[in-house]
């Protein structure tokens, strides 16, 4: 099962960016399938963004993670 996680670009630098997944997980990540901005929040899978998200629906998932992971022994 492939998996992707949104996360928030904090900064961008040519096709790389810093983003954060939550919590202070700070990864550098590639930007060059989509048009992301600094402040955007993409959605990430093995490395690279594929997709920029409303910050809605972002935020919603991210919360959703929480809660799983919390629950998971």
């Amino acid at each position: 099962m492939c998996l992707a996680i949104p996360a928030k670009v904090l900064s961008i630098s040519g096709a790389n960016a810093k983003v954060d997944f939550g919590g202070n997980t700070i990864r550098e990540v590639d930007v060059s399938l989509v048009n992301a901005k600094v402040g955007d929040y993409v959605l990430v899978h093995a490395g690279y963004a594929i997709q920029v998200l409303n910050k809605e629906d972002a935020e919603e998932t991210l919360k959703l993670w929480k809660e799983i992971l919390a629950a998971s022994p």
